[in-house]
């Protein structure tokens, strides 16, 4: 392609509403432009790296046996209703766009597609000899993002892969989940990236195992925790880990203090002169379930911990039929407005106890009017330990489960992993930190959704028995973002070899210089015949132009036909390393075969 005919507009300024900075350079080189809040075009250039992307996945998909299909991206209401998820999806995490259509029939864009494919397994696959089963798709996903943010790894519509596999048993399941995590491997070293896999939580897909497929990037929204030994890594919403050893107390007796000011972990530590490890903090929060019921929820834990709310949010889930209910729609920390829908006198904040009288609640249908109390492990064997006094402004110190405070039924783990913690698999390994890009992710769905939407096949035993499923997601338009994210420089993108746009830009210095035109040209024609994918700055521009332009948009080598013609040689530039080497004529296109074989190999 000549860029003189290309569609092809960059910028010399940082867009205002790009943070980061692959969606910086993604902008401000032509590959993408913003159509709306969360919303891009795919610019030429940016085409053919989701191309590349997306054949190496299709390639590497093939491999295992699975079989590529397309899906409706338009889905009918009644089939997540089947599954139980029309109300996470629309209502509690809100991600789903959804409408109705002339015949006031509900219908969703679909953000994923465990569903529809379900569907299609009930309805055509009706004997175990049909099984195991893999289809897959690489379609346009839809999600309706509260806050879109840094172009394509948080739009409101992107490009994914999702696959689902159907079997007969565990077994059969657990061996394609090996080849997908072999498979996604494979993508992601072939797509030039640095990467980690991680133990991560199922989220609203569900299912009983799950694995996220992260590129190491400073930018990288997920935090997650690994050992030096290799043996752990997972995203910090999974992890476990071994907190630090509690403090003995240095507290004997039981008594009621004033601590004027100590509304914080922090502030009570410095007032009392007492680690925080030796402090039992009661967080409240507002569980809301799909059916109507608000529970509020009193957690007890170790003051040097937080909270985890995706475990808590799993725990609460759990105790779902309690309440009547499959699932929890909104879990929160109960700002004022909250607290007057429910509260019968104001709540001693900073101050709360383990036992928090039930009668600050007003009974209600809608709310349940008993605090839930749950209690992390880390506070179960703490001994005459400081906590709230249910009084502003006074804690108690030298406190006791089971005797001043009811131990509550409900032991739970539900804090947060951090770094510096010792490892579970081995203490002496301790929990080190790295921010990633979530690109893909794994699942063991197990019978959750064939269960829910009576999909089923006869067994060899003739009994109807429920599909076992797994499900496996790339987010191609987000990996495309991500190389770029790991690795830029002050000029610009630099594309790994293998999802670059193109290999070479022959940069024509001065089109005026016959000489510099007919080797261009000669070179451009060459190169692109033998498979080297080229570009041709043919522009009328200063040679300094053609230059930034060219390191911009991040093409792997830059040709130039400037002086070294003198000598029978053209200049190539690597773009990774701004490293310059004088190539002869003839040479050119061995070479730079050679350096993208050693490149993408």
């Amino acid at each position: 392609m000549r860029l003189s005919q290309m569609l092809f507009v960059t910028l010399r300024e940082d867009p205002a509403e790009a943070e980061i900075p692959s969606h910086k350079l993604l902008l401000r080189a032509g590959y993408i432009r913003r159509i709306g809040s969360g919303i891009y075009a795919y610019l030429p250039l940016m085409w053919r790296v989701l191309k590349k992307v997306s054949q190496i996945v299709r390639e590497e998909m093939d491999a295992t046996g699975a079989q590529e299909c397309l899906l409706p991206q338009l889905q009918p209401a009644d089939l997540w209703r089947e599954s139980g998820r029309w109300d996470t999806y629309t209502k509690a995490e809100g991600i789903m766009f959804s409408l109705t259509d002339r015949r006031d029939t509900e219908l969703g864009l679909g953000p994923t597609h465990e569903e529809v494919i379900t569907t299609i397994a009930k309805d055509m696959v009706r004997s175990y000899r049909q099984l195991p089963l893999h289809l897959y798709q690489i379609q346009t996903k839809f999600r309706d993002e509260i806050r879109p943010r840094f172009g394509l790894m948080r739009g409101r519509e992107f490009i994914m892969k999702d696959g689902y596999s159907f079997h007969t048993s565990e077994e059969s399941l657990k061996k394609t989940y090996q080849d997908m995590d072999r498979a996604y491997s494979n993508m992601l070293r072939r797509s030039g990236l640095e990467f980690r896999a991680v133990d991560a939580d199922s989220g609203a897909i569900g299912g009983s195992g799950s694995q996220e497929f992260m590129v190491l990037a400073e930018a990288g929204e997920d935090e997650v925790l690994y050992t030096e030994d290799g043996q752990y890594a997972a995203n910090v919403e999974k992890a476990v880990s071994i907190p630090a050893d509690a403090e003995p107390s240095p507290f004997a007796t039981f008594e009621k203090r004033e601590t004027p000011g100590t509304d914080t972990i922090d502030k009570l530590g410095k007032f009392l002169k007492c680690s925080p490890t030796q402090v039992v903090k009661n967080v409240l929060y507002e569980a809301v379930y799909d059916s109507g019921i608000t529970v509020l929820v009193l957690v007890s834990i170790r003051g040097d911990q937080d909270v985890n709310q995706v475990k808590l949010l799993n725990e609460l889930t759990k105790l779902a039929p309690n309440y009547q209910a499959k699932t929890v729609l909104f879990l929160t920390v109960p700002d004022a407005e909250a607290q007057g829908k429910w509260a019968t006198k104001s709540l001693p904040l900073g101050y709360m106890a383990p036992d928090l009288a039930d009668d600050y609640i007003a009974g209600s249908k809608e709310v349940n009017s008993k605090f839930l109390r749950l209690v992390d492990r880390t506070a179960v064997d703490l001994t005459n330990f400081v906590t709230g006094s249910n009084e502003s402004g006074y804690h108690v110190v030298g406190a006791n489960w089971n005797k001043e405070f009811p131990l509550p039924a409900t032991v739970v783990g539900v804090r947060t992993a951090k770094k510096g913690d010792r490892a579970v698999h081995n203490p002496e390994q301790t929990l080190q930190s790295a921010r990633g890009i979530e690109v893909g992710h794994i699942f063991q769905l197990g019978t959750k959704y064939s269960q829910a939407m009576g999909a089923t096949y006869t067994s060899e035993q003739g009994e109807e028995m429920p599909f076992v499923m797994g499900c496996y997601g790339v987010g191609v338009s987000r990996l495309a973002q991500s190389a770029v994210e790991q690795s830029y420089d002050k000029d610009g993108i630099i594309w790994p070899v293998a999802i670059a746009p193109y290999h070479a830009i022959i940069s024509i210095p001065n089109i005026s210089d016959a000489q510099q035109v007919e080797v261009a040209e000669k070179l451009y024609a060459e190169l692109n015949q033998s498979g080297i994918e080229t570009l041709l700055d043919d522009r009328d521009e200063r040679a300094g132009v053609k230059f930034k332009d060219a390191d911009l948009i991040g093409i792997p080598y830059r040709i130039v036909t400037g002086r070294s013609l003198k000598s029978g040689k053209v200049e190539i530039v690597e773009r990774a390393t701004h490293k310059s080497h004088e190539i002869l004529i003839e040479e050119v296109n061995a070479t730079l075969k050679n350096w993208i074989d050693a490149a993408i190999k």
